[in-house]
This record gives structure tokens, C-alpha cells and sequence, in this order.
């Protein structure tokens, strides 16, 4: 099992650690990408402006500034660095070693500035939006997508499943083709964004508790105790299944609509 994961906008910066090793970190076929936008993101965010070219509120200022230190900056795993709603619910910390052991070898976290991560890759605290226009590399989400789909392409099974947690822009930067689409299953969260991003780190949470489930009727059927869900079939070839999934409110017993059984 592959989850995929966005990034958090709120970070956590490392107070001490070895600055930024590309050579350290998964998926090495995408550093000379990294290369160029690390370079470039400095540059701009030394530059007046920045905060507008990059994409990040105004008032974001000061953690702009972080990004023209990247290269000397302390680092952390990235799942102490990202710090936002979903990576609270996925509480990685606490989980047991067996958990732990499953989630750093099963979760992949988009990056606006990395590609794609694991937990445990060591990388400084930054910002920039996924679709920023940068000078001398590109629109962002655009320009990662031929690197991943290699590196992606080449990491995930045929028919293995995958458990897609990103947000809409993150998606867009690398989508499962062929034999790898067959047990692709988008998570979906009605309602609002705040509580999404909590549900989807409380689904992550759950997955890497016990051994994977291998299709889209068994992650349903493992989610249902804990969610209500209901598991909606493709309409055609090479789109996801959708996961509809919400908490269980009032202490409801489990519910599990599967509106078509796996493949």
C-alpha cells in the first residue's frame, strides 16, 4: 500500500540539525530538480515582492525570508517539520514501532519544493504555494510532474493499492496510469477543508496501524469500523475509486456503503 499525502502549510522549523543533504534524500532521481528550485526560491525570496511571485500571503513574510537559507538551514524529518491539521491527527510520535515501521515506508508527501518525500527525510522549514510561477524554473506543480511520474511510476507495484490523500493541487502532480490505476482510491471528505485535512490524517492513522488492505472493498470495509464510508467504482479506465469517509458522530456503530465490490 502507497498513501499519498499533501504537506502542511503550517511548519515547524529545526532549532539544531545538519543542513540539507539532496544526496539523503528518497527518490534521488529527482534532485536536479530540487537543485533548481531551491536555488531559485532563495533568490526570489531575497527579492522584493516575494511573497506575491511565490505564491504566500503577505503576512507570511518572515517565513519567506527562511527560504534564503535553505541550503545552510538546520533540518528535521519532514513528519516533525510539517506541522499543520493533518499531521496533528496522524500524531506519528505516538504511534507504536510496528505503526511507525508502516508509515515511514508506506507514506509519500507531495512537495512544492522537494517532489515527493518520506516521513523521514530530513528537510529545513519552507514556503512556497505549489503553483507559483518561479522565475527560471516554472510553474511548480507543472514542473514536477515528468520527474515523478518517473520516480513514482517506477516505485509503485501494479495493482498495488494506493491511497490517495492530497489535496486537488497536489493530486495534479503525479495521477497512477495504467495497471497502477486499477487499485488507485481517492479519499474524499465532505464538508470543510479544516475538517478534511483532520479526517485524512485520522484515515493515515488508522491504515498503518495493522497490515495493508490489498483493494478498494477491503480499505473500505477496514475504514468502516472507525467511519462511515462509501466506496464509489470509476466511471472508466484510469480514474480513482472514491472514499467518501466521515467521522462517526454520536458514537454511531459502523456503517460501510460500498456501492461496488473490488476488483
Amino acid at each position: 500500500m502507497l498513501i499519498l499525502l499533501p504537506p502542511s502549510e503550517g511548519k515547524t522549523p529545526a532549532r539544531r540539525g545538519r543542513p540539507l543533504d539532496l544526496s539523503s534524500l528518497s527518490f534521488p532521481e529527482l534532485t536536479p530538480l530540487r537543485e533548481s528550485v531551491i536555488d531559485a526560491v532563495a533568490d526570489v525570496s531575497a527579492q522584493p515582492g516575494a511573497t506575491e511571485v511565490l505564491g504566500v500571503s503577505a503576512g507570511l513574510v518572515d517565513q519567506v525570508l527562511r527560504n534564503v537559507d535553505l541550503r545552510s538551514a538546520p533540518t528535521a524529518a519532514a513528519v516533525q517539520v510539517y506541522s499543520g491539521v493533518l499531521y496533528q491527527a496522524l500524531d506519528h510520535g505516538s504511534l507504536d514501532a510496528a505503526a511507525k515501521r508502516r508509515a515511514n515506508r508506506s507514506i509519500v508527501v507531495f512537495s512544492a519544493m522537494f517532489g515527493a518525500l518520506r516521513l523521514t527525510d530530513r528537510v529545513p522549514a519552507y514556503r512556497v504555494h505549489v503553483c507559483a510561477r518561479v522565475p527560471g524554473v516554472g510553474v511548480l506543480d507543472r514542473e514536477w510532474r515528468a520527474p515523478l511520474g518517473a520516480a513514482l511510476d517506477a516505485t509503485v507495484k501494479p495493482r498495488e493499492l494506493v491511497v490517495d490523500c492530497r489535496s486537488t493541487t497536489y493530486a495534479a502532480m503525479w495521477r497512477p496510469t495504467g495497471e497502477r490505476a486499477e487499485r488507485w482510491v481517492h479519499v474524499t471528505v465532505p464538508g470543510a477543508s479544516h475538517n478534511a485535512k483532520h479526517t485524512r490524517g485520522l484515515v493515515t492513522r488508522e491504515l498503518v496501524q495493522a497490515e495493508a488492505p490489498r483493494t478498494p472493498g477491503a480499505l473500505a470495509e477496514r475504514l468502516s469500523g472507525h467511519f462511515d464510508v462509501e466506496l464509489i467504482a470509476p466511471l472508466r479506465d484510469g480514474r480513482p475509486w472514491t472514499l467518501a469517509v466521515r467521522e462517526q458522530v454520536g458514537g454511531a456503530g459502523p456503517r460501510a456503503s460500498a456501492a461496488a465490490a473490488a476488483r
